[in-house]
């Protein structure tokens, strides 16, 4: 039975979760403006225009973030399909528009910019709760337990691989196989899907030159420092320089011109260098209280769908975090993957606050059942 909605309006948010989100969402607009400025003066004369861009996007993200918060979860069923279709369409447009930096991810509408690869993160989310709620009396069945949730979720994955980009595909497949584990699935199956993926992804590493070439600079950093070695060598050394407290807002080396565009996915060094290891592991703890309060929020969720739709949301948001320090700091090779609040782009702040409010939505629906 669904709360009524007098319970619902009655039932407070969580406020740890909406507070780390919204820490997040601040600390990663002003640490834009730091990053971007003089990159803004040097190439176009404006040094606020990323600045004045990224806070325009977080005032739409956190109305939208209230807005899904305060939307019964459960409609979304209702809507999965034409959410489904109108992903997938995008997807196809972005492969018909001008290429940026050799990569067709973007929808250009007058001076709006979409990247529609960030919000089919949260369509694969949503399809998987919802069909691995409907089917999950199947779970233990190859096809419909396997293989038809990861061939739907699959359609989107080579629709982004063609633009082309390898690590939202990889973070999606991750997000997806978490889910499927906490929905029940065969520990055996699921470690078959990714004994069969691992192929798949060494063959798309190597078939880019590109990519051979940021693997081995990855392994080898500071070999060849002054080709493509030279982002992550520069991103290492700015973390470590930062040292405990870091040198102090705006006093960050490396935006000045030693990375192209240091604001968008290799913020994070910046992050370090300015505000050093304990600003970082703020950060960090701030990234870790969405996790837990996240899977929380899950356990609590009033069925079967909220606690996937939960999950899926906590795991991609950390994930990508996870995702993004580990390639800056050289645990992990470069990708294109943004951080989640802090990397210039409104697509991929707009998505990430429409997740902290579903996740909102839930905690305020399983706090309604228990003030009935």
């Amino acid at each position: 039975m669904k709360p009524r909605p007098s319970a619902r309006r009655r039932a407070p948010i969580d406020y740890a979760l909406f507070g780390a989100a919204v820490a997040l969402l601040s600390i990663g607009v002003v640490m834009v403006y730091s990053a971007s400025a003089i990159y803004a003066e040097k190439n176009l004369g404006r040094p606020l225009y990323f600045f004045q861009r990224q806070f325009i996007w977080a005032i739409i993200s956190m109305l939208a973030m209230g807005a899904m918060s305060r939307l019964d979860y459960n409609r979304l069923k209702e809507w999965l399909m034409p959410i489904f279709a109108v992903t997938c369409l995008t997807l196809v447009a972005a492969l018909f528009f001008p290429a940026v930096a050799g990569a067709k991810r973007w929808i250009r509408l007058g001076p709006i910019g979409l990247q529609p690869a960030e919000f089919a993160k949260l369509t694969s989310i949503l399809f998987l709760a919802a069909y691995l709620d409907k089917k999950h009396s199947k779970l233990g069945q190859i096809v419909p337990g396997l293989a038809i949730p990861l061939g739907v979720v699959g359609v989107l994955l080579i629709l982004i691989g063609l633009e082309p980009d390898l690590g939202t595909p990889a973070l999606i497949f991750s997000v997806a196989v978490l889910m499927l584990f906490v929905a029940g699935a065969r520990v055996s199956a699921i470690l078959g899907v990714l004994a069969l993926a691992v192929p798949v992804i060494a063959i798309e590493l190597w078939r880019k030159p590109y990519r051979r070439a940021r693997l081995l600079s990855f392994l080898t950093p500071f070999e060849n420092i002054r080709g493509a070695g030279y982002q992550l060598a520069q991103s290492i050394l700015a973390v470590g320089s930062g040292g405990w407290l870091g040198k102090g807002f705006g006093a960050s080396k490396l935006k000045l011109m030693y990375l192209p565009t240091p604001h968008t996915d290799f913020i994070f060094p910046v992050v370090c260098e300015e505000l050093g290891l304990l600003g970082a592991a703020v950060i960090l703890a701030l990234y870790t209280t969405i996790l837990i309060r996240g899977i929380r929020i899950a356990r609590a969720a009033p069925n079967l769908f909220g606690t996937l739709l939960a999950c899926g949301v906590s795991f991609s948001i950390t994930l990508q975090a996870f995702f993004n320090i580990a390639m800056s700091i050289g645990l992990l090779p470069t990708k294109g993957i943004p951080l989640p609040f802090f990397s210039y782009g409104g697509s991929s702040l707009l998505s990430t606050m429409l997740g902290v409010g579903v996740l909102l939505n839930i905690s305020r629906q399983s706090r309604a059942e228990a003030l009935k």
